[in-house]
């Protein structure tokens, strides 16, 4: 699975794909609705593809995470991220026995699903 030129926008909701880079921002579209903006040096952006989930040993990218979706769910989309937490967590258990539940957030886990999806 490839994320390079996927990003989140810090207080924007859903994922962007980076289109072009200007002298003072960056042209992003909106992988939903594909509607384009600039984002700007001030927004808190965060590439996909340097996200890492904390485990009790090391670290995991988040495109091994996907890549664990996948194949376990055969492709099909995963439980919606507004579903019981209990649920959830469990599920990310199966994937990934070793994560750590002190720093793994809940909102952290909710935007996993959500992102998946």
């Amino acid at each position: 699975m490839d994320l390079s030129g996927i990003i989140s926008i810090s207080g924007r909701p859903g994922l962007f794909k980076v289109i072009a880079q200007g002298k003072n921002n960056i042209i992003v579209e909106s992988i939903i609705d594909k509607k384009r903006f600039p984002a700007y040096s001030s927004d808190r952006i965060s590439a996909l593809e340097d996200i890492s989930i904390y485990t009790h040993d090391d670290d995991k990218p988040l495109k091994d995470i996907f890549d664990k979706f996948h194949q376990k769910l055969d492709g099909k989309a995963a439980p919606s991220h507004k579903e019981d937490i209990v649920a959830l967590q469990e599920f990310l258990s199966d994937i990934l026995p070793d994560y750590d539940e002190e720093r793994v957030y809940i909102s952290d886990i909710q935007k996993l699903f959500q992102w998946y999806n």
